[in-house]
């Protein structure tokens, strides 16, 4: 079983974070929502209080086969302040290991130099700072999968985002399940 790591901060954008988790978990893929603060609970963007289940520093990261962020401005911010998690970042895509970020959390890997001359995309908001970091921006494509990267666009994608890890980990049979199971699409 897989085993997913989403992560979030005082300002991620609450429907990004939580409905990846959902769609995961209805999966039956293994996740844990974690904290990069010293506290469980996070302000959300739109002031929801949300409780992760972990702590960055209670963590070990080889247990994990994906990293999910969550993006929200203030969110992304503060993820992409998380020097642990950044170096992490850098590793599991060393290790072609999932990582995947909706909305201005891919700004996080292009900073890192992960997406330069790949195919990705983000937040409109936020597509010339991916083109910055010399990303070829998908600017038609609620989710983009470019081998073991996966960006979203925002909050409106994230059942899509959701799917496409679904797939990603547990295949396209279980994701094509899954959303005929939640009635999302065409049915």
């Amino acid at each position: 079983m897989a085993k997913v790591a989403v992560f979030i901060a005082d300002g991620s954008e609450e429907v990004e974070a939580i409905t990846p988790v959902d769609l995961m978990r209805r999966a039956d893929i293994e996740v844990d929502v974690v904290s990069i603060k010293e506290t469980l609970e996070i302000t959300a963007s739109r002031g929801v209080k949300l409780t992760a289940d972990k702590l960055i520093s209670e963590i070990d990261f080889d247990e994990y086969d994906a990293l999910v962020l969550p993006g929200g401005v203030l969110g992304t911010n503060n993820l992409n302040a998380c020097e642990e998690l950044k170096k992490n970042i850098v590793k599991f895509n060393d290790q072609k290991k999932v990582i995947a970020a909706i909305c201005a959390a891919p700004t996080v890997f292009g900073e890192l130099g992960l997406l330069k001359g790949k195919q990705s995309t983000c937040n409109p908001g936020f597509w010339d700072s991916l083109r910055a970091s010399d990303a070829d921006v998908v600017e038609d494509q609620k989710v983009f999968v470019n081998g073991n990267i996966i960006t979203s666009q925002a909050m409106g994608t994230s059942v899509d985002f959701g799917l496409a890890l679904v797939e990603c980990l547990n295949g396209a049979e279980a994701a094509e399940s899954l959303r005929k199971n939640i009635r999302f699409g065409a049915i």
